[in-house]
């Protein structure tokens, strides 16, 4: 996930937000991007623009229209369970590697996110869902405390990405499961404490696929019905821009 820097550019700045804003779903799947709008939204250049957006294209995260401008990238729900095989095999990887280096401080960078984590989940078991984005902020900073000992910073970037592509479709399904989810947050805490990397990996393996499950259940935007009446409209739409 992006987090703001000092000293970014301007150009570097309108990208982090252009991205979180992908990511957290203010910017739908489909929508057009029109670059006057968002240059004053943004405040950078409609050249600044234009290179930033062909660099989230770059990303998956927006498609490129010909000469007809910018849109947020689509989602299905084919794409998003592939998106979580490769979540699962990065991270499940990443674990073997961290349970076998961490040290106390990493264990204590686990039980501090966690206790962020389980604070926040407390929140959202109560009923308050105003704060989603804090939420899987929290959700973030645990599970990357879990692999943050793995000794490869390409193996951390690989898993960034693909992480922030799961939570974008977790964003637009606004998914939280509830208790069990909680529980599987502690079960791979207690794992990491243990160094049993072979029970967070079948934790995980639950905890990201059925997350999925729940989100083509409950998720408007990946339903079958939604997604086909979400296409026809595609069509006919391009079919009006001719």
């Amino acid at each position: 996930m992006t987090m703001e820097m000092a000293g970014e550019t301007v150009g570097d700045s309108a990208y982090r937000r252009i991205r979180t804003d992908l990511i957290f779903g203010k910017l739908e799947p489909g929508q057009k991007l029109k670059l006057e709008k968002m240059s004053g939204a943004y405040g950078t250049s409609v050249s600044t623009l234009r290179e930033t957006l062909n660099r989230l294209c770059s990303e998956g995260l927006v498609i490129a229209e010909g000469q007809r401008g910018f849109e947020v990238a689509p989602i299905s729900a084919g794409e998003f369970g592939q998106i979580a095989e490769l979540r699962e095999l990065l991270e499940a990887h990443a674990i073997e590697q961290s349970f076998k280096a961490g040290d106390l401080d990493w264990e204590a960078s686990v039980v501090s996110a966690h206790h962020k984590l389980a604070v926040m989940e407390r929140s959202m078991l109560a009923g308050n869902a105003s704060d989603t984005e804090t939420w899987k902020q929290c959700d973030w900073q645990f599970h990357r405390a879990l692999i943050s000992a793995c000794g490869s910073k390409v193996l951390l970037d690989a898993h960034a990405a693909v992480y922030d592509k799961y939570l974008r479709y977790q964003m637009l399904a606004v998914v939280f499961r509830g208790e069990i989810a909680a529980v599987e947050h502690r079960q791979l805490m207690d794992a990491a404490l243990r160094r049993d990397a072979d029970a967070a990996c079948k934790v995980l393996h639950s905890h990201i696929h059925d997350c999925v499950a729940h989100a083509l259940r409950n998720s408007d935007w990946l339903r079958p019905a939604v997604a086909a009446a979400n296409a026809k409209k595609e069509v006919v739409r391009k079919l009006r821009a001719r």
